[in-house]
């Protein structure tokens, strides 16, 4: 399989007719190796536009969700990154190429070891992989610049609003499949944060979140 022409392929005939106009991300995308970052098995899918299986029922965004999240992120140079589900670790390695550094924390011990091994492998060493729950946030760095939350929430979350510097920028999957809402939102000096809604698609839930209350009729 030719890598290079099929990643090409991926930016430009599956990421950028989807939105991504930055040329930054584009190229973030050329240069880090998605194949380098999926299981051995799984290679040839590297650059499919499909959620690719990763253990524990967990999986990869589609390379065009990834494309939006960074272009909403922004390519401006940042001190901290938080990332909240680290899967591979190609996402915080995408996040690392502009940033001081990235804290990425996993709840399933097999993949944050996996991501290690992987980041490591890529010689990308300003990325830290913690194993725990970080859905209600990482207070030990705390307050971050961005913050990427990679699976889905009920409901949104506060608390890690609160874990932004001023001016910071939270991205969330939040509500329930099949209709999840991608959001960015910034914390400013106002009492009232500004959030907007980039598009509605649906990613795996985060392990052990509550769930929002059903409604009764």
């Amino acid at each position: 399989m030719n890598f290079e022409h099929a990643r090409f392929n991926m930016v430009e005939q599956q990421v950028r007719p989807w939105g991504v106009t930055d040329p930054g991300v584009r190229q973030l995308l050329m240069t880090v190796r998605r194949e380098d970052y999926v299981p051995p098995a799984l290679r040839t899918l590297a650059f499919a536009d499909i959620e690719i299986p990763l253990s524990g029922g967990q999986t990869m965004l589609k390379p065009v969700i990834e494309g939006r999240i960074l272009q909403a992120m922004g390519t401006s140079r940042v001190n901290t990154v938080l990332e909240v589900g680290t899967g591979s670790g190609y996402f915080a390695a995408l996040l690392a190429a502009n940033a001081d550094h990235v804290y990425t924390v996993e709840i399933n011990p097999e993949l944050a070891q996996l991501a290690r091994d992987n980041l490591a492998r890529n010689g990308v060493d300003n990325v830290t992989v913690e194993e725990g729950d970080a859905s209600q946030g990482w207070y030990t760095q705390a307050p971050y610049d961005v913050i990427v939350v990679s699976g889905g929430l009920p409901e949104f979350p506060e608390s890690l609003l609160l874990q932004l510097k001023p001016g910071g920028r939270l991205f969330t999957f939040v509500g329930s499949p099949p209709a999840m809402k991608a959001c960015v939102t910034s914390r400013t000096d106002k009492k009232a944060p500004l959030s907007h809604s980039l598009f509605e698609t649906e990613v795996p839930m985060l392990r052990h979140v509550p769930q929002a209350p059903a409604f009764n009729f």
